[in-house]
């Protein structure tokens, strides 16, 4: 039904109820004066002739009495019903509304005449919907968290019993208690990393930030381990200054996660690029090494799916995540010359 329609069904039930309650409003003072005169006309004669009194001023009184009152019940009858069939809406709406609290995020299927009612309906089954899948995506989050974590713990738990009945050397079990136990603290810090940046009710403030700078510094916390592995950073700027509006924190763990990434893979080198493109900004991260498999290339970026030689499978999903919080997105490629490439797209605001 188009929206003129709607209006036009509104106006009539207004008018309609605006008419009946003028109706109603005429009909009383106007019996209520043809009643007070024909009393005052007639009341001499009462004076004279008592009979009259109970004749005249008895049953018309009753008579034009009792029809006052019948109108009125009429008139709250007719008032309620017009009124319920504008609050009935509304209310249905209300219902629904304090259904997706206790979780109940299911749809509903309500029609209205009214093009407002429509779009409100319309905008909490959207809510809705946002909710549920939301709700969806912690739970299966928390169950992937509950069994990354108790992996480690297991191999804690292990090798201290080993050592505790001496069926381990204990230098040996100790170091890999302490590699588990980082590997533990990692996978903590990561989880409640991607926790904030999902959280729905987390603000952050966007600033001026230079990309260039961010990429440099990313690339100077993790040189020690590309010393270690022989890996050299090639850096592909534009400008030596890339100023762009974004959260700082965010884009600076972005990048950070892409080289800690790409430093597992590489095998010499690691070109680090940001590039202004219509619209939007590019940063990149190329490595030289063998690639991605094309089997697990559409799932790099789901949370705790772990490639050939992963962690966690966490950190490329805080990527995706945080360009998403920037309205862009990220992907991720098999370079013509060998080893994979991840750009994360900003749009320019």
């Amino acid at each position: 039904m188009k929206p003129r329609k709607f209006k036009k069904k509104v106006e009539i039930r207004q008018r309609i109820l605006a008419a009946f309650s003028a109706v109603l409003f005429f009909s009383f003072a106007l019996t209520w004066i043809i009643f007070s005169v024909a009393l005052n006309l007639l009341r001499p004669i009462a004076d004279y002739y008592p009979v009259y009194e109970q004749g005249f001023f008895g049953r018309p009184a009753v008579v034009l009495f009792g029809s006052i009152g019948i109108m009125f019940v009429v008139a709250v009858v007719v008032t309620y019903f017009l009124a319920k069939s504008f609050t009935r809406p509304i209310e249905k709406l209300r219902k629904f509304a304090l259904g997706i609290g206790p979780g109940n995020f299911a749809p509903n299927d309500f029609e209205f005449n009214e093009k407002e009612l429509c779009d409100l309906n319309a905008a909490l089954n959207a809510s809705a919907k946002q909710l549920g899948v939301y709700d969806s995506e912690q739970k299966t989050f928390f169950q992937n968290a509950s069994h990354e974590l108790r992996t480690p713990l297991m191999s804690i738990k292990c090798y201290a019993e080993g050592i505790s009945f001496g069926l381990m050397d204990p230098k040996q079990a100790s170091e890999t208690i302490l590699q588990e136990t980082d590997k533990l603290s990692e996978l903590v810090a990561d989880l409640l990393y991607i926790s904030k940046i999902d959280n729905i009710a987390t603000a952050y403030n966007a600033t001026d930030v230079d990309l260039a700078s961010i990429i440099r510094d990313c690339a100077g916390r993790q040189q020690a381990m590309a010393d270690k592995g022989q890996i050299k950073f090639t850096f592909n700027f534009d400008d030596d200054a890339m100023p762009h509006k974004c959260v700082h924190e965010l884009i600076s763990r972005a990048v950070d996660n892409l080289i800690s990434n790409a430093l597992r893979y590489a095998a010499s080198e690691i070109t680090l690029s940001c590039h202004k493109k219509a619209g939007h900004v590019e940063i990149s991260v190329s490595d030289d090494g063998n690639g991605i498999d094309p089997e697990i290339l559409p799932h790099v970026f789901e949370r705790f799916y772990k490639g050939n030689g992963g962690n966690t499978g966490i950190g490329l999903s805080i990527v995706k995540s945080i360009a998403e919080q920037h309205g862009g997105h990220v992907t991720a490629i098999n370079a013509n010359k060998g080893g994979a490439v991840f750009t994360v797209a900003l749009p320019i605001t």
